[in-house]
């Protein structure tokens, strides 16, 4: 009797999400052109992170591989739950939908293979409608809610995914972050949903919580950008995130070089609100307009999520 896929999917308190590849049905649907992935490819699936912006590649027997992503753009319905490659193109033609025709009529019916491609030079289509896996001709927009809906990897990541999954991979697009477990422990539980133990597996440990350092200015903040990462709770958090980090960072520097460090980190702080403030367009009386507020802390949400991002590989 032929085996069907089978992944087990386990939701911890935090929202965190563990995954444990088991195993895939070997025979999977023919590619565009009449190619088919060879019968005896180990078992794959891809995860793809809204929180984190990053796609997983689960392969049994194999260390998990990740890479960034661009999501969709504040406004955009992203697909959320299961779906599966269902055609893979090189070398692909765009052709942009109805809708974005009518919000922008400039655009043109199509654009052909070549540097101002948007797809790239590799898309793989998945399941819902209009939405695909593929390169960018703008790459400084992965790993920001920056696409029309679809998922933009890195020229070279999604030349790499090109050519490691066939038509038919399972593919699963999530809200929180992932924690994907060890090699062995998801061979263990791929044993265990074949012939299931009479205890369940061991959560997944959950990281310990980021320091989180207020910003002093924030009892006589003036600018309307300071003033609305401290009166936002979720962006007070992650600036203040990013701040403890920064703490931590100086605070692990020799004696002689802290001073020149913290220096920098300030230089660098002023850039970031000169700059985030004009791209996210904050100004005085924008609370006023709720429409252009929401639009303001989501801009400004994406970039202290990055900002934050950053102080982690400091």
């Amino acid at each position: 009797m032929q085996r069907t896929a089978t992944f087990l999917w386990h939701l911890v308190p935090t929202a965190t999400l563990a995954i444990a590849l088991a195993f895939v049905s070997p025979g999977v649907p023919r590619a565009q052109g009449g190619a088919t992935a060879a019968e005896t490819t180990p078992a794959r699936q891809i995860v793809i992170s809204l929180t984190e912006r990053r796609l997983h590649l689960l392969e049994e027997g194999r260390p998990p591989r990740s890479f960034p992503v661009a999501i969709g753009r504040p406004g955009v319905a992203i697909p959320l739950g299961d779906s599966q490659i269902l055609r893979k193109r090189r070398n692909p033609t765009w052709r942009p939908t109805a809708n974005q025709r009518r919000e922008n009529p400039a655009l043109p019916a199509s654009v052909p293979p070549g540097p101002s491609n948007p797809l790239g030079k590799f898309a793989l289509d998945l399941g819902w409608t209009a939405i695909a896996i593929h390169g960018t001709n703008e790459p400084d927009s992965v790993g920001r809610r920056a696409s029309g809906g679809c998922f933009r990897m890195l020229p070279a990541d999604i030349a790499t995914l090109f050519e490691m999954v066939p038509v038919g991979t399972p593919v699963r697009v999530v809200s929180g972050p992932v924690v994907l477990p060890p090699p062995q422990a998801a061979a263990a539980v791929a044993v265990a949903a074949e012939f299931p133990a009479p205890t369940p597996a061991p959560l997944p440990k959950v990281a310990p919580p980021l320091p989180i350092l207020p910003d002093p200015r924030c009892a006589t903040a003036g600018a309307p950008l300071r003033r609305m990462i401290c009166t936002v709770p979720d962006l007070a958090a992650l600036d203040g995130r990013a701040r403890g980090l920064h703490q931590r960072h100086l605070a692990a520097l020799p004696a002689e070089r802290r001073d020149a460090a913290a220096y920098a980190l300030l230089q660098e702080e002023r850039r970031f609100d000169d700059r985030i403030t004009a791209r996210c367009w904050v100004r005085r009386g924008m609370e006023e307009d709720p429409a252009v507020a929401a639009a303001a802390r989501a801009c400004l949400s994406d970039a202290l999520t990055l900002r934050l991002e950053e102080a982690k590989r400091r």
